[in-house]
């Protein structure tokens, strides 16, 4: 699907993937600094906890952004499709400043979000200046496609992931999270093999990727965020290789960031950032 359109005048907001297991007590800075985007104090937060199965997740997020002192922030717990079309909840999200998507399983976030109102009010407000984040697999949401699910490893293989539509803030990243931790890098790159226009985000465990209105992601966080740049491939055999057999890839280029590095994903161009001169 296509992103909404930025109108003359406006500015995207920033969308934030984090890779999951971010800090929420000692030193919450990837929350501090969401909640700064969303206005400080003054933000109004919609927490969407579709994804998990826990009944308290949405709780737990409304009391951690409270904590930091959110003035309003509100758990909307999209469980059918049929929430989806509530106008009170919409109208909810048509008025928040910030919304945080929380982790779980992002097929659950697919199939009962996509291609509903919701879906769609969510992609206005973020082209209209609105922040957008989310943790695990509500980071791997927020793109227009999405890793619905891959087998570990780094060899990329035909058969090493399975993608599905995303929210469809962006087309011009796929995100994949809890990276290094739960060894991902062949199933990114297999998704990059099929549409080597997008780049590929590998999130650490407390880390994130803050992505600003001018395309540049800058990362925050104690991990790292692998970058996988695929649009010079000169050689792909994923047309000709069997399900099950390695995949030969010529020409990707990949960047390991850490906190204050930065990547700009129109000129596909990285950067160390004040990393440089410390």
């Amino acid at each position: 699907m296509s992103p909404s359109r930025v109108a003359d005048g406006d500015e995207r907001g920033w969308i934030v993937p984090i890779g999951g297991a971010e800090e929420k007590e000692h030193d919450p800075r990837i929350l501090k600094r969401f909640v700064r985007l969303c206005g400080g104090r003054e933000a109004d937060i919609v927490v969407i906890p579709t994804a998990s199965r826990l009944e308290d997740t949405g709780l737990r997020y409304e009391k951690i952004f409270a904590d930091l002192g959110v003035e309003r922030v509100t758990s909307l717990n999209f469980a059918t499709r049929a929430d989806c079309e509530r106008d009170d909840w919409l109208e909810r999200i048509a008025y928040a400043t910030g919304v945080f998507f929380t982790g779980g399983n992002q097929l659950r976030l697919s199939t009962i979000l996509g291609g509903t109102r919701v879906a769609k009010m969510i992609r206005h407000i973020n082209a209209a200046g609105v922040t957008v984040g989310g943790t695990s697999a509500g980071a791997s949401i927020l793109s227009d496609h999405m890793i619905a699910f891959g087998s570990e490893g780094s060899s990329p293989r035909a058969d090493s992931v399975r993608l599905a539509p995303g929210l469809g803030l962006t087309n011009r990243f796929i995100i994949d999270q809890h990276f290094r931790q739960r060894d991902r890098l062949g199933r990114l790159v297999s998704a990059l093999a099929y549409n080597p226009f997008q780049v590929g985000i590998g999130l650490d465990e407390d880390t994130a990727a803050f992505i600003g209105p001018d395309d540049t992601l800058e990362v925050e966080g104690s991990g790292a965020v692998t970058v996988v740049d695929a649009h010079q491939t000169e050689f792909s055999s994923m047309a000709q290789a069997d399900e099950s057999e390695p995949v030969c890839l010529i020409g990707l280029q990949v960047h390991i960031l850490v906190a204050g590095a930065t990547f700009n994903l129109h000129t596909r161009k990285a950067s160390a950032g004040n990393l440089v001169n410390a």
